[in-house]
Protein backbone atom coordinates (compact mmCIF):
# COMPACT_ATOMS: atom_id res chain seq x y z
CA UNK A 1 0.00 0.00 0.00
CA UNK A 2 1.50 3.05 -1.07
CA UNK A 3 1.97 6.66 1.74
CA UNK A 4 -1.22 8.07 0.26
CA UNK A 5 -3.41 4.97 0.25
CA UNK A 6 -2.81 4.24 3.87
CA UNK A 7 -3.32 8.01 5.17
CA UNK A 8 -6.53 7.75 3.44
CA UNK A 9 -7.80 4.13 4.74
CA UNK A 10 -6.19 4.93 8.19
CA UNK A 11 -8.05 8.32 8.21
CA UNK A 12 -11.17 6.25 7.55
CA UNK A 13 -10.20 4.05 10.40
CA UNK A 14 -9.55 6.97 12.77
CA UNK A 15 -12.69 8.36 12.30
CA UNK A 16 -14.82 5.10 12.72
CA UNK A 17 -13.12 4.94 16.08
CA UNK A 18 -13.35 8.72 16.72
CA UNK A 19 -16.89 8.16 15.96
CA UNK A 20 -17.90 5.37 17.92
CA UNK A 21 -15.44 6.80 21.10
CA UNK A 22 -17.60 10.45 20.78
CA UNK A 23 -20.75 8.79 20.34
CA UNK A 24 -20.41 5.79 23.58
CA UNK A 25 -18.79 8.40 25.76
CA UNK A 26 -20.84 11.76 24.46
CA UNK A 27 -17.70 13.40 24.10
CA UNK A 28 -18.45 17.07 23.95
CA UNK A 29 -16.24 20.25 25.02
CA UNK A 30 -19.21 22.64 25.26
CA UNK A 31 -21.16 19.43 27.71
CA UNK A 32 -17.90 19.74 29.69
CA UNK A 33 -18.31 23.14 30.67
CA UNK A 34 -22.19 23.35 30.72
CA UNK A 35 -21.95 20.94 32.98
CA UNK A 36 -19.15 22.00 35.02
CA UNK A 37 -20.04 25.67 35.10
CA UNK A 38 -24.01 25.48 35.41
CA UNK A 39 -25.42 22.35 36.03
CA UNK A 40 -22.98 20.55 38.34
CA UNK A 41 -22.35 17.25 36.29
CA UNK A 42 -18.75 17.04 36.26
CA UNK A 43 -18.49 14.10 34.12
CA UNK A 44 -18.42 15.20 31.02
CA UNK A 45 -15.48 17.84 31.38
CA UNK A 46 -13.76 14.82 32.72
CA UNK A 47 -14.42 12.88 30.39
CA UNK A 48 -12.36 15.54 27.82
CA UNK A 49 -9.89 15.86 30.07
CA UNK A 50 -9.03 12.09 30.02
CA UNK A 51 -8.93 12.13 26.25
CA UNK A 52 -6.69 14.81 26.00
CA UNK A 53 -4.16 12.70 29.20
CA UNK A 54 -3.99 9.39 26.58
CA UNK A 55 -3.50 12.09 23.48
CA UNK A 56 -0.45 13.53 24.76
CA UNK A 57 1.18 10.38 26.44
CA UNK A 58 0.38 8.45 23.44
CA UNK A 59 1.63 11.58 20.95
CA UNK A 60 4.56 11.99 22.46
CA UNK A 61 6.09 8.71 23.14
CA UNK A 62 5.44 8.32 19.57
CA UNK A 63 7.95 10.79 18.84
CA UNK A 64 10.29 9.90 21.39
CA UNK A 65 10.44 6.26 19.76
CA UNK A 66 11.56 8.26 16.37
CA UNK A 67 8.09 7.14 14.76
CA UNK A 68 6.55 11.12 14.48
CA UNK A 69 7.99 14.44 14.26
CA UNK A 70 5.52 16.61 16.00
CA UNK A 71 7.28 19.54 14.53
CA UNK A 72 5.85 19.27 11.42
CA UNK A 73 2.49 19.28 12.52
CA UNK A 74 0.19 22.53 11.79
CA UNK A 75 0.06 23.37 15.59
CA UNK A 76 3.98 23.73 16.18
CA UNK A 77 4.78 27.04 14.40
CA UNK A 78 7.65 29.31 14.48
CA UNK A 79 5.69 32.13 12.86
CA UNK A 80 2.01 33.05 13.70
CA UNK A 81 0.13 35.98 14.99
CA UNK A 82 -1.31 35.19 18.76
CA UNK A 83 -3.77 38.14 18.35
CA UNK A 84 -5.71 36.57 15.48
CA UNK A 85 -5.34 33.32 17.00
CA UNK A 86 -6.88 34.40 20.26
CA UNK A 87 -9.97 35.61 18.31
CA UNK A 88 -10.52 33.46 16.30
CA UNK A 89 -10.79 30.76 19.38
CA UNK A 90 -13.02 33.28 20.56
CA UNK A 91 -15.29 33.30 18.14
CA UNK A 92 -14.77 29.60 17.69
CA UNK A 93 -16.18 29.27 21.49
CA UNK A 94 -18.98 31.78 20.68
CA UNK A 95 -20.41 29.86 17.85
CA UNK A 96 -20.02 26.32 19.74
CA UNK A 97 -22.21 27.47 22.35
CA UNK A 98 -24.76 29.14 19.64
CA UNK A 99 -24.62 26.06 17.98
CA UNK A 100 -25.26 24.14 21.02
CA UNK A 101 -22.15 21.71 20.17
CA UNK A 102 -18.78 21.62 18.15
CA UNK A 103 -18.40 19.91 14.32
CA UNK A 104 -16.78 16.80 16.16
CA UNK A 105 -19.89 16.87 17.96
CA UNK A 106 -22.51 17.42 14.98
CA UNK A 107 -20.63 14.58 13.08
CA UNK A 108 -21.57 12.46 15.67
CA UNK A 109 -24.99 13.42 16.01
CA UNK A 110 -25.38 13.18 12.32
CA UNK A 111 -24.55 9.96 12.49
CA UNK A 112 -27.51 9.13 14.76
CA UNK A 113 -30.00 11.19 12.73
CA UNK A 114 -29.32 14.42 13.65
CA UNK A 115 -30.73 16.84 10.61
CA UNK A 116 -30.23 20.11 12.60
CA UNK A 117 -26.11 18.89 12.37
CA UNK A 118 -26.40 18.60 9.13
CA UNK A 119 -27.29 22.40 9.12
CA UNK A 120 -24.45 22.95 11.18
CA UNK A 121 -21.96 21.48 9.44
CA UNK A 122 -23.06 23.22 6.02
CA UNK A 123 -22.52 26.47 8.19
CA UNK A 124 -18.93 25.71 9.30
CA UNK A 125 -18.13 24.47 5.88
CA UNK A 126 -18.85 27.88 3.93
CA UNK A 127 -17.77 29.82 7.38
CA UNK A 128 -14.62 27.81 7.08
CA UNK A 129 -14.01 28.21 2.89
CA UNK A 130 -15.49 32.00 3.41
CA UNK A 131 -12.15 32.94 5.42
CA UNK A 132 -9.42 30.71 3.95
CA UNK A 133 -9.92 31.13 0.44
CA UNK A 134 -13.17 33.21 -0.25
CA UNK A 135 -14.49 36.88 0.43
CA UNK A 136 -13.18 37.42 3.47
CA UNK A 137 -9.54 35.24 2.93
CA UNK A 138 -7.88 39.04 2.08
CA UNK A 139 -8.86 40.07 5.98
CA UNK A 140 -7.63 37.19 7.49
CA UNK A 141 -4.07 37.35 5.08
CA UNK A 142 -3.95 41.11 6.41
CA UNK A 143 -5.01 40.27 9.79
CA UNK A 144 -2.66 37.29 9.87
CA UNK A 145 -0.08 39.96 9.13
CA UNK A 146 -0.19 42.14 12.31
CA UNK A 147 1.48 41.63 15.43
CA UNK A 148 3.19 38.25 13.54
CA UNK A 149 4.99 36.50 16.90
CA UNK A 150 8.36 34.84 15.59
CA UNK A 151 10.17 32.69 17.76
CA UNK A 152 11.84 29.37 17.60
CA UNK A 153 10.07 28.35 21.17
CA UNK A 154 7.30 26.69 19.91
CA UNK A 155 6.25 24.80 22.46
CA UNK A 156 6.58 24.14 26.39
CA UNK A 157 9.35 21.62 26.27
CA UNK A 158 11.22 23.71 23.84
CA UNK A 159 11.13 27.10 27.00
CA UNK A 160 12.58 24.66 29.42
CA UNK A 161 15.30 23.83 27.08
CA UNK A 162 16.64 27.34 26.52
CA UNK A 163 16.31 27.20 30.16
CA UNK A 164 18.89 24.49 30.08
CA UNK A 165 17.09 21.56 30.33
CA UNK A 166 17.67 18.71 28.00
CA UNK A 167 15.03 18.71 25.37
CA UNK A 168 14.45 14.51 26.03
CA UNK A 169 13.90 15.55 30.10
CA UNK A 170 12.06 18.53 29.31
CA UNK A 171 9.58 17.50 27.27
CA UNK A 172 8.56 14.08 29.68
CA UNK A 173 8.79 16.92 32.94
CA UNK A 174 5.89 18.76 31.01
CA UNK A 175 4.14 15.59 30.28
CA UNK A 176 4.87 14.14 33.58
CA UNK A 177 3.35 17.04 35.19
CA UNK A 178 0.13 17.24 32.91
CA UNK A 179 -0.53 13.93 32.92
CA UNK A 180 -0.57 13.80 37.00
CA UNK A 181 -2.81 16.89 36.88
CA UNK A 182 -5.09 15.70 34.49
CA UNK A 183 -5.38 11.94 36.15
CA UNK A 184 -5.96 13.41 39.41
CA UNK A 185 -8.73 16.23 38.14
CA UNK A 186 -10.11 13.00 36.05
CA UNK A 187 -10.30 10.08 38.47
CA UNK A 188 -10.47 12.05 42.04
CA UNK A 189 -14.03 12.45 41.04
CA UNK A 190 -16.06 9.24 41.94
CA UNK A 191 -19.05 9.50 39.52
CA UNK A 192 -16.85 10.01 36.31
CA UNK A 193 -14.31 7.08 37.55
CA UNK A 194 -16.89 4.86 38.47
CA UNK A 195 -18.53 5.35 35.31
CA UNK A 196 -17.26 2.64 32.58
CA UNK A 197 -18.58 3.71 29.69
CA UNK A 198 -16.78 7.63 29.91
CA UNK A 199 -13.32 6.49 31.28
CA UNK A 200 -13.28 4.02 28.08
CA UNK A 201 -14.87 6.53 25.46
CA UNK A 202 -12.73 9.43 26.55
CA UNK A 203 -9.80 7.05 26.48
CA UNK A 204 -10.76 5.81 23.30
CA UNK A 205 -11.29 9.21 21.88
CA UNK A 206 -7.87 9.59 22.88
CA UNK A 207 -6.10 6.81 21.17
CA UNK A 208 -8.13 8.02 17.74
CA UNK A 209 -6.16 11.03 17.99
CA UNK A 210 -2.73 9.17 18.56
CA UNK A 211 -3.94 7.12 15.57
CA UNK A 212 -4.25 9.89 13.73
CA UNK A 213 -0.56 11.11 14.67
CA UNK A 214 0.31 7.95 13.41
CA UNK A 215 -1.70 7.37 10.38
CA UNK A 216 -0.21 10.43 8.65
CA UNK A 217 3.41 11.09 10.61
CA UNK A 218 4.39 7.35 10.11
CA UNK A 219 2.44 5.49 7.33
CA UNK A 220 2.12 8.74 5.56
CA UNK A 221 5.67 8.99 5.33
CA UNK A 222 6.94 9.91 2.15
CA UNK A 223 10.34 10.23 1.69
CA UNK A 224 9.49 12.41 -2.20
CA UNK A 225 7.53 14.56 0.04
CA UNK A 226 9.05 15.02 3.56
CA UNK A 227 8.09 18.59 4.07
CA UNK A 228 4.00 17.51 4.24
CA UNK A 229 2.45 18.24 7.40
CA UNK A 230 1.69 15.81 9.83
CA UNK A 231 -2.02 16.08 11.71
CA UNK A 232 -4.59 14.51 13.66
CA UNK A 233 -8.20 14.60 13.93
CA UNK A 234 -9.50 18.23 13.41
CA UNK A 235 -13.20 19.23 11.79
CA UNK A 236 -12.86 23.06 10.78
CA UNK A 237 -11.25 22.34 7.07
CA UNK A 238 -11.65 18.55 6.78
CA UNK A 239 -15.51 19.75 6.75
CA UNK A 240 -15.40 21.95 4.34
CA UNK A 241 -13.29 19.66 2.25
CA UNK A 242 -15.65 16.99 2.35
CA UNK A 243 -18.54 19.18 0.83
CA UNK A 244 -16.99 20.25 -1.37
CA UNK A 245 -15.82 16.41 -2.00
CA UNK A 246 -19.22 15.40 -3.11
CA UNK A 247 -19.63 18.01 -5.19
CA UNK A 248 -16.50 18.09 -7.09
CA UNK A 249 -14.95 14.74 -6.58
CA UNK A 250 -13.98 14.48 -10.23
CA UNK A 251 -11.45 17.66 -9.57
CA UNK A 252 -11.01 17.39 -6.15
CA UNK A 253 -8.83 14.89 -4.46
CA UNK A 254 -9.89 13.01 -1.47
CA UNK A 255 -7.75 13.69 1.59
CA UNK A 256 -7.08 12.32 5.32
CA UNK A 257 -9.65 15.04 6.68
CA UNK A 258 -12.64 14.18 4.21
CA UNK A 259 -11.93 9.87 4.98
CA UNK A 260 -11.46 11.17 8.83
CA UNK A 261 -14.82 12.97 8.48
CA UNK A 262 -16.61 10.28 6.59
CA UNK A 263 -15.40 7.66 9.74
CA UNK A 264 -16.86 9.46 12.10
CA UNK A 265 -20.18 9.27 10.37
CA UNK A 266 -20.07 6.28 9.72
CA UNK A 267 -18.76 4.87 12.73
CA UNK A 268 -21.28 6.85 15.01
CA UNK A 269 -24.40 5.33 12.81
CA UNK A 270 -22.94 2.17 13.60
CA UNK A 271 -23.22 2.45 17.35
CA UNK A 272 -26.30 4.55 16.81
CA UNK A 273 -27.75 1.16 15.18
CA UNK A 274 -26.82 -0.92 17.48
CA UNK A 275 -27.82 0.66 20.66
CA UNK A 276 -30.82 1.35 18.63
CA UNK A 277 -30.93 4.97 18.89
CA UNK A 278 -31.39 6.09 15.27
CA UNK A 279 -33.77 8.73 14.83
CA UNK A 280 -34.43 11.31 12.65
CA UNK A 281 -34.16 14.85 14.43
CA UNK A 282 -34.68 18.19 13.10
CA UNK A 283 -35.63 22.40 14.55
CA UNK A 284 -38.26 22.41 16.50
CA UNK A 285 -38.57 26.36 15.83
CA UNK A 286 -37.32 28.58 12.86
CA UNK A 287 -35.50 31.00 15.42
CA UNK A 288 -33.62 27.83 16.87
CA UNK A 289 -32.34 26.72 12.91
CA UNK A 290 -31.13 30.49 12.37
CA UNK A 291 -29.23 30.46 15.71
CA UNK A 292 -27.67 27.29 14.80
CA UNK A 293 -26.34 28.29 11.49
CA UNK A 294 -25.33 31.71 12.88
CA UNK A 295 -23.33 29.35 15.59
CA UNK A 296 -22.11 27.09 12.42
CA UNK A 297 -20.65 30.29 10.68
CA UNK A 298 -19.38 31.47 13.74
CA UNK A 299 -17.29 28.13 14.49
CA UNK A 300 -16.09 28.34 10.97
CA UNK A 301 -14.27 31.81 10.43
CA UNK A 302 -13.18 31.02 13.85
CA UNK A 303 -11.86 27.99 13.53
CA UNK A 304 -10.34 29.53 10.38
CA UNK A 305 -8.86 32.50 11.72
CA UNK A 306 -7.51 30.09 14.65
CA UNK A 307 -6.38 27.36 12.54
CA UNK A 308 -8.35 24.63 14.67
CA UNK A 309 -11.31 23.11 16.65
CA UNK A 310 -12.15 22.41 19.94
CA UNK A 311 -10.65 19.34 18.78
CA UNK A 312 -8.03 20.60 16.62
CA UNK A 313 -6.25 22.52 19.26
CA UNK A 314 -8.62 21.14 22.43
CA UNK A 315 -6.61 17.76 21.99
CA UNK A 316 -4.61 17.07 18.88
CA UNK A 317 -3.00 20.89 19.39
CA UNK A 318 -2.10 20.52 23.07
CA UNK A 319 -1.28 16.97 22.34
CA UNK A 320 1.82 18.55 20.77
CA UNK A 321 2.20 20.83 23.77
CA UNK A 322 2.81 23.67 21.61
CA UNK A 323 1.99 27.63 22.39
CA UNK A 324 -0.10 28.23 19.40
CA UNK A 325 -2.65 25.24 20.51
CA UNK A 326 -2.87 26.74 24.14
CA UNK A 327 -3.58 30.12 23.30
CA UNK A 328 -6.00 28.90 20.69
CA UNK A 329 -7.70 26.60 23.35
CA UNK A 330 -7.84 29.88 25.54
CA UNK A 331 -9.85 31.50 23.16
CA UNK A 332 -12.28 28.98 22.75
CA UNK A 333 -12.62 29.08 26.97
CA UNK A 334 -12.99 32.48 26.56
CA UNK A 335 -15.45 32.48 23.91
CA UNK A 336 -17.58 29.71 25.39
CA UNK A 337 -17.82 31.10 28.48
CA UNK A 338 -18.98 34.65 27.43
CA UNK A 339 -21.71 33.23 25.58
CA UNK A 340 -23.27 30.65 28.28
CA UNK A 341 -22.59 34.05 30.55
CA UNK A 342 -24.79 35.83 27.69
CA UNK A 343 -27.35 32.77 27.68
CA UNK A 344 -27.86 31.73 31.17
CA UNK A 345 -28.45 27.99 32.38
CA UNK A 346 -32.12 28.21 32.60
CA UNK A 347 -32.17 29.88 28.53
CA UNK A 348 -30.11 26.54 27.86
CA UNK A 349 -32.88 24.22 28.79
CA UNK A 350 -34.96 25.74 26.29
CA UNK A 351 -31.64 26.10 23.82
CA UNK A 352 -31.16 22.17 24.66
CA UNK A 353 -34.24 21.30 23.46
CA UNK A 354 -34.63 23.28 20.22
CA UNK A 355 -30.46 22.83 19.07
CA UNK A 356 -28.22 20.15 19.11
CA UNK A 357 -28.48 18.12 22.07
Amino acid sequence: MTPASAVLWGGFAVGILFGVAGRWSELCLLRGLRGLWHDGDGRPIRTFVLALAVALLGSQALQSFGLLDLSQSLYVRASFSPLLVFFGGILFGIGMVMANGCGARALVLLGGGNLRSLIVLISIAVGGYLTLTGLLAPLRVLAGRALVLETDTTTLPALLERAGVGLAVATWLVVGIVLAVTSWFAFSHAPFRNNLRLVIGGAAAGCAIVAGWYVTGTLGADEFDPASKVTSASFIAPVGDSLLYLMLSTGKPINFGVSLVAGVILGSFLLAVAQGALKLQGFATPQAMVRAMAGGLLMGIGGALAAGCSIGHGLSGLSTLAFMSILASGGILSGAALALRRWSPSQSTVHITTSIP
